[in-house]
């Protein structure tokens, strides 16, 4: 039995499940951009002669220009369809990491990494719509485990990357054979996804619109998530490190744990999602990580604070994956929804790491994480909202999973 896209082209199962293994590989190449990036910033920074403060300031700007570009995507999307639109900004995404290799200086550095995070953001909002459409097809939740690819590609481009520095390659020429690898690689595994196409009289998604209120809502909790996950990569060492005295090889370590923990939970969280259903499982999901939070907090001991950070990236690891299935299923526009969220989430990871400092700063780290122990029960009090139509009540098991979805929709129109 086929389905049938709104462009009229037919996709039977095996295509579906073709589609999937393509957008599983192209967040893995996703994430391998940023991985391969984030490997080698002292070498940029060094590179572009810039100060640590003057470095913050460059790494706001990727997170500045998705949050910019990204409620362009659906209109690319509905104008172009949906594997023409993902083969062109996966494309702009993987060549845009030879720009920051290319800047000299803070002034120049700072326009490519606003580049870079342009692209990469518009091309995240057409792959988790392609993930969406993937999933309802197959009437089972699979986004938890295309973010789970996601942070293998970024191991994967830490990995290389890590090796590049080892050798002690240059930062531009690493850049480019990586850029130049994953640009091939996408574009080959695009050729499999969906061709999701509007309807011939479908309105367009407009330039630039606030979010629709279910975005808002559905965003608030992937904000929560976000800013935990946040705060836990770049200031568990230095808890671990200022707060409770250990040494900086069990502080990087914590940081190292709390990635796997994750990147384990989001490969493991399917099964769970089709079990429960998205709203029990980010409900005890956000339970999980308020403990996680509850036990850094009262740590007495290095390890009790590594097991509190363990839990916390086991308790958020689904919640934006699942955030992203529910904005798909949420309104008339996926798209829209979708980078709506998207949005939101990114401003998090934005202002997280200053806010953590900020307020470590006015009264002291362990009140920074009382804040994150509080956001993380807010991920489990404020659940409901992914159920899709009625948000109230807790339903039946499947509530607010995929088999709970109305009929596939098409996020990239």
């Amino acid at each position: 039995m086929s389905e049938t896209s709104s462009g009229g082209q037919a996709y039977g199962p095996r295509q579906v499940r073709s589609a999937r293994h393509a957008v599983a590989a192209v967040f893995a190449v996703h994430g391998a951009v940023a991985g391969s990036f984030a490997s080698r910033v002292p070498w940029v920074a060094d590179h572009a002669s810039v100060s640590a403060g003057q470095l913050g300031l460059a790494l706001a700007m990727p997170a500045l220009g998705a949050s910019v570009a990204m409620p362009v995507a659906g209109r690319i999307s509905h104008r172009l369809g949906a594997r023409t639109s993902l083969r062109l900004l996966l494309a702009a995404w993987t060549l845009s990491l030879v720009l920051p290799g290319l800047a000299p200086n803070l002034l120049t550095l700072c326009p490519a990494l606003f580049v870079y995070g342009a692209t990469s953001g518009m091309a995240d909002v057409v792959m988790n719509a392609l993930g969406v459409e993937v999933e309802n097809r197959l009437g089972r939740s699979i986004m938890s485990g295309l973010h789970g690819m996601w942070s293998a590609g970024a191991l994967l481009g830490s990995a290389g990357g890590t090796l590049a520095a080892h050798l002690e390659a240059d930062g531009r020429l690493h850049f480019t054979v990586a850029a130049a690898v994953l640009t091939a690689v996408g574009l080959v595994v695009c050729s499999w996804v969906l061709d999701i196409r509007a309807a011939v009289d479908e309105e367009p998604p407009p330039r630039f619109a606030l979010p629709p209120r279910s975005a808002v809502l559905i965003g608030a909790i992937g904000f929560c998530a976000v800013f935990a996950e946040g705060a836990s990569l770049d200031w568990s060492a230095v808890y671990l490190r200022d707060v409770l005295g250990s040494s900086a090889t069990l502080a990087a370590a914590c940081t190292t744990g709390f990635t796997l923990t994750m990147a384990l939970a989001r490969f493991a969280g399917d099964p769970v999602v089709d079990r429960f259903g998205a709203v029990r499982t980010v409900r005890v999901s956000g339970a999980l990580a308020a403990l996680g939070g509850v036990l850094v907090v009262t740590a007495p001991h290095p390890a009790v604070a590594m097991g509190g950070f363990a839990l916390l990236g086991l308790g958020i690891a689904v919640v934006v994956p699942l955030c992203f299935a529910a904005a798909g299923r949420s309104g008339p526009n996926p798209s829209q929804a979708i980078a709506g969220v998207a949005t939101i989430t990114y401003t998090s990871g934005l202002v997280a790491p200053g806010a953590i400092g900020a307020l470590a700063e006015a009264t002291s780290l362990v009140a920074s994480f009382a804040l994150v122990t509080l956001l993380a029960c807010g991920v489990a009090g404020f659940a409901g909202v992914l159920r899709p139509g009625n948000r109230d009540g807790e339903g039946s098991a499947r509530s607010g999973g995929p088999g709970s979805a109305r009929p596939p929709e098409h996020p990239a129109g």
